[in-house]
């Protein structure tokens, strides 16, 4: 009985260390979370989400759609406003609808909701959050989107807070980010950018978390930009079709942010 109890204290303030995401790994069916944010859906299925952002740029719109139809891929699209209402993005949003993937909220103007460095405080008020994110809601719509429809959102510069979670939730939306462990969410940096990071290393980063990860690349949420802009050459779409073929090859399956985070 003793050594049970000591067992018991031991596991616990084990447990009190770890951070809170980490708490719900051993139960595979769990969502894991940060700050409020789902970053990483369900590990029991080969089954995982490309998630795209954009605000100004898309020339890798084309290649990236071409690419999801050949592979018979469903993804998860997240706009701002100013790109929803940028008249030359329109083709490729009326393409991405009538191929059935997900589009949803990034935020109306791609604001900082709190400092990269130091507390994460908040930078806008809930009424700023409401009124930026309402006008993006609507620019969606305006495409034939319900309401209903928009159920997730992907916070501009994927920075955010645990009360901008909470004020997402408040306006029926849940906050997702994307899973961390590669570098996929740096294929918009340039050359000239003390933070570049080349189409290799971002490539080889995510085979090499598929390798190591015990889940592999279950439940992922894996972020990419629909377009990095004049700053960069290495644009890492030029790699977007090998690195399907890979991922496909595994055995897993693409899937949209709502069947991967509501499966029915």
């Amino acid at each position: 009985m003793f050594r049970s109890s000591l067992l018991l204290s031991l596991l616990l303030s084990t447990a009190a260390l770890l951070p809170a995401a980490e708490l719900v790994t051993a139960n595979l069916n769990a969502t894991l979370t940060s700050d409020g944010a789902i970053i990483r859906g369900p590990r029991t299925q080969k089954h995982l989400a490309l998630v795209f952002t954009g605000h100004e740029f898309a020339e890798g719109g084309e290649t990236i759609a071409n690419e999801l139809h050949k592979h018979n891929a469903k993804a998860s699209f997240f706009f701002t406003g100013d790109f929803l209402r940028a008249t030359n993005h329109h083709l490729i949003l009326r393409r991405l609808l009538e191929d059935g993937h997900y589009l949803g909220p990034h935020s109306d103007k791609h604001l900082l909701y709190c400092p990269w460095d130091g507390p994460k405080t908040n930078l806008v008020t809930r009424e700023e959050f409401r009124s930026d994110l309402e006008a993006n809601l609507q620019a969606l719509q305006s495409f034939g989107i319900r309401r209903d429809q928009i159920r997730f959102f992907l916070p501009p510069f994927e920075h955010y807070n645990q009360q901008i979670a909470d004020w997402s939730h408040e306006m029926g939306l849940t906050l997702i980010n994307f899973t961390p462990g590669t570098r996929s969410n740096a294929d918009y940096t340039g050359e000239a950018d003390r933070n570049f990071v080349p189409s290799k290393t971002i490539f080889d980063s995510i085979i090499a978390k598929e390798q190591k990860d015990p889940n592999g690349l279950n439940g992922f949420l894996l972020l990419l930009h629909i377009g990095s802009g004049p700053n960069r050459r290495d644009k890492f779409q030029a790699r977007f079709g090998e690195l399907l073929d890979y991922v496909s090859g595994k055995g897993y399956q693409f899937v949209r942010v709502d069947q991967l985070l509501e499966p029915k």
